[in-house]
């Protein structure tokens, strides 16, 4: 009666719902909540509310690692599936580590005309930053 139904032969919209549901279900194990926004409110997809009262992260859904100056002080949140892994990393920690390295400044094209850099594999470097922000399937686990 069910039947998967490939990623690739989703649209976008559909891409984003059910990359949502992906990500919103993995922060469930760690006692999040997920709220999707109708529109995005503050930089953000959905918010993140965790059990203890007192934890809300805003989140942008992404299909891949990112940084955007629309984004910076907004304490965002970026969440993007790689694979069968669940990444959810702060933005400007992320932009600080990269500028720091050297990797990204004002001569990278696409950051200065565009205000935006991606990497549709994250690069050694990434991998890097990102082990701290990957969130474990328990389930895969157990």
């Amino acid at each position: 009666m069910f039947e998967p139904v490939p990623y690739t032969q989703l649209n976008s919209r559909q891409k984003e719902n059910y990359n949502f549901h992906k990500v919103a279900a993995r922060l469930a194990d760690y006692g999040f909540h997920c709220l999707r926004l109708t529109d995005d409110w503050q930089g953000a997809d959905f918010i993140a509310c965790h059990i203890d009262g007192q934890t809300f992260l805003k989140v942008q859904l992404k299909g891949r690692l990112c940084l955007d100056k629309k984004y910076i002080g907004k304490d965002i949140h970026i969440a993007f599936l790689h694979g069968d892994d669940c990444f959810l990393y702060p933005h400007d920690e992320l932009l600080a580590t990269v500028i720091a390295s050297g990797a990204l400044n004002e001569e990278s094209e696409r950051w200065r005309d565009h205000g935006q850099r991606h990497w549709p594999q994250p690069p050694a470097w990434g991998f890097k930053f990102l082990s701290e922000y990957k969130i474990i399937d328990k389930k895969a686990v157990s």
